[in-house]
Formats: structure tokens, C-alpha cells, sequence
């Protein structure tokens, strides 16, 4: 990955037969599955805050924007690594860096991003909660 101001945060996943399309590889949709996973475990590896706790506080990221960049192909039973950090960060809102690679000759398979905007339950735009903000500045700092 590029040179980050943010720590990267890399997990495994194994490609699912249901992840692929009839000629086996996997369904380009199924990658942002994959860009959950990745922000998800980054949040809840890097500021203690996991999406179920944001949501508890009346929190909900819906994503705005997003681009991908395909490769190669990723096939059934593939060990894939995806790597995640922060691209940016503003006040209503936190833009998430991935890629994913083949583990086995860490392959680069894709590179993307999603933007997602901070709102309440209701929908209208709020700030980065304090805490998470305040982690995540913690982190650019400390990296």
C-alpha cells in the first residue's frame, strides 16, 4: 500500500463458493463486502469502537462515494488479504483506503475506496463522534 498518514490494518479472508460467479471468480459487487470487513475490524482495532456501538449511539455511516480499481481476478478458495486504513478524515465524514491481494505471491488484486458520510438515525449529517475523531487523531500522530 501507498504510504499512509494512518496505520494500515490488514485481515484474512477466504473466498466463500458463494462469493464467485458461474465462470469462478468473484463477483465484482462482492468486493465491498470485503471493504466492510476491512473498515469494520479497522475501527474496531484501532479506536475500540466497533459499528454496533456506533449504531447504539444513534451513529450510521452510509457510504456516499466509492471507486474500485480491478486487477486480477480472486477465485474460489482464494486466501485473500485485505489491507484497510484511513484516507482521510474530516469532520463529517472518513474516507477509507483498501487493498486486497492473493496471500499466496501477495498478489495485488484491486485497490479501492469508500467515502462515507457521518449522520444520526434520522439521516442528517453530524460530526465524527468525539471519541472516534479523537482515536483516530491519537493514531495519525502516533504512526
Amino acid at each position: 500500500m501507498p504510504e499512509e498518514k494512518f496505520p494500515i490494518h490488514t485481515c484474512p479472508y477466504r473466498i466463500i463458493y458463494g462469493d464467485t460467479d458461474k465462470a469462478g471468480v468473484v463477483y465484482h459487487a462482492n468486493y465491498l463486502r470485503l471493504f466492510e470487513i476491512g473498515r469494520t475490524e479497522y475501527l474496531r482495532t484501532f479506536t475500540d469502537f466497533s459499528y454496533a456501538q456506533l449504531e447504539q449511539k444513534g451513529i450510521v455511516m452510509p457510504v456516499t462515494e466509492l471507486s474500485i480499481r480491478y486487477k486480477a481476478p480472486a477465485h474460489y478458495d482464494d486466501l485473500l488479504i485485505i489491507a484497510t486504513t484511513i484516507g482521510d478524515l474530516q469532520r463529517f465524514s472518513i474516507r477509507f483506503n483498501y487493498e486486497i491481494y492473493r496471500a499466496e505471491g501477495q498478489r495485488l488484486l484491486l485497490r479501492g475506496w469508500t467515502k462515507h458520510a457521518v449522520t444520526g438515525a434520522e439521516g442528517r449529517l453530524c460530526p465524527v463522534p468525539e471519541q472516534v475523531a479523537a482515536a483516530l487523531q491519537q493514531l495519525k500522530k502516533s504512526y
